[in-house]
């Protein structure tokens, strides 16, 4: 049967697919963040009676909150210290969630009726999912290029992968590096196992 090879892409496509990927789950990682976050906080101010300032600080505050949990959590289960945890996720999301917060927040205050609307009236949750989605897509360029530049949820990524070119390979399916001296000893080695193999067959078959 012959065999149908595909021709491999080259290194910058590969990478250049593995950064879209990466930014683009650094985008969700945090909008997911700030999504409970701030839905959290708009549903505690308005029980709580609270004017559409407090309301919005306390959103904002519980979104970076609940953002740097979400980035915390994976580096912590795998044991890693949590001042060391902290400083990576303040490294990775800070501007992230910044960006996310002013455009969403600035979108609820600009659509009419969005911030009045009760937590049962439609208009306030179609706002809101208006607003993340939007927050979504102006923060996913600023994340590819931090990460591109080793910032970001790279340095995340770094942490479990060994580097900042290891975690962009990683995130686009690509095989990781090779130890040369391991690439150069390779065929040695299948010759030495094949000759061990051919010794041992002609060796049974002579007693």
């Amino acid at each position: 049967m012959n065999e149908v090879h595909r021709p491999a892409r080259p290194p910058g496509t590969r990478r250049g697919a593995g950064l879209a990927r990466l930014s683009l789950l650094a985008t969700l990682h945090c909008l997911a963040g700030c999504a409970v976050g701030e839905v959290l906080g708009l549903v505690l101010g308005t029980w709580l009676g609270l004017g559409t300032a407090q309301t919005i600080a306390l959103a904002v505050a519980l979104a970076f909150v609940f953002g740097y949990a979400f980035t915390m959590r994976p580096p912590l289960a795998s044991g890693m210290p949590l001042p060391r945890a902290l400083r990576l996720a303040l490294a990775a999301d800070t501007a992230s969630i910044t960006l996310m917060e002013i455009v969403d927040n600035g979108l609820m205050l600009l659509i009419p009726g969005a911030m009045s609307a009760g937590l049962a009236d439609p208009h306030f949750w179609m706002s809101l999912m208006v607003a993340f989605v939007v927050a979504g897509v102006a923060a996913w360029p600023v994340n590819a290029w931090l990460i591109s530049r080793g910032l970001g949820h790279a340095t995340v990524h770094a942490a479990h992968h060994g580097g900042h070119d290891d975690a962009l390979g990683a995130a686009s399916g690509a095989p990781q590096k090779v130890d040369e001296a391991e690439a150069a000893d390779a065929p040695a080695a299948a010759a030495h196992g094949r000759g061990d193999a051919w010794h041992a067959h002609h060796g049974r078959h002579g007693r």
